[in-house]
């Protein structure tokens, strides 16, 4: 039996090389995010089994348990990319490496707090609300500095960067608009914060446009494993 996830994935990298290329990036700096919601882990299996090893998931319980039914895969890196309601943030502080949508000081501490003392840092990109749309999750981008600044004292996060979900658009140029407004937040954060690394936009439909932007890491779902469940 052909394994389509790993063609798909080949199929991605291949589409991301050639943004890279075509921006004068080197390909080896943008990590692609296989966002496996909804997906059974037999299907994150076979994307480990190609190579894969970084995985999105948006929702706490269901990322939780495929965490622990995959915990023999020490080397997975697990991101949560879904909005996080306060009662379930120790979940995502137990287990997850990454946190890519912290839009507000009271998750940003609860994370901390409740971050294992064995474990290292959660790694965390703040959310912006780029659009500044009022059903949106994320911070505004003139909040995004006084965001930060309380955030510094949080031993056991570390911000990383940011993450942005613009308005969705088939239309490169309003593409564009939109990640080069999270590109210039992200310029100005790497001036202040040496361990700003990491810029999480770009999703299926808009991973020429991020890369364009400087995307260090795009989040793609769909083309990987096929239509959600």
């Amino acid at each position: 039996m052909t394994n389509h996830i790993a063609d798909n994935l080949q199929s991605v990298r291949a589409q991301i090389k050639q943004c890279a290329l075509q921006s004068d990036r080197d390909p080896n700096n943008i990590e692609l995010l296989a966002v496996s919601k909804t997906k059974p882990v037999s299907d994150i299996v076979l994307a480990y089994e190609a190579g894969h090893r970084s995985f999105g998931e948006n929702y706490v319980q269901e990322g939780v348990d495929k965490i622990a039914e995959l915990k023999y895969l020490t080397d997975i890196s697990w991101h949560f990319i879904g909005p996080l309601q306060s009662n379930k943030s120790r979940l995502v502080a137990e287990n997850f490496n990454w946190m890519h949508s912290v839009d507000r000081y009271k998750i940003a501490k609860r994370l901390s707090d409740q971050r294992p003392a064995y474990a290292k840092p959660l790694n965390v990109c703040i959310q912006i609300n780029i659009d500044e749309e009022e059903s949106k999750a994320g911070v505004l981008p003139d909040e995004l500095m006084p965001l930060l600044s309380e955030c510094e004292a949080l031993e056991k996060i570390c911000v990383r960067g940011l993450m942005a979900i613009p308005k969705p658009s088939q239309v490169k140029s309003e593409q564009l608009n939109a990640f080069k407004k999270v590109q210039a937040l992200f310029a100005t954060c790497q001036q202040k914060y040496p361990q700003f690394d990491t810029l999480s936009i770009g999703m299926s439909g808009d991973i020429p446009a991020a890369i364009e932007c400087g995307s260090t890491m795009v989040r793609v779902g769909t083309a990987i494993f096929g239509a959600r469940d």
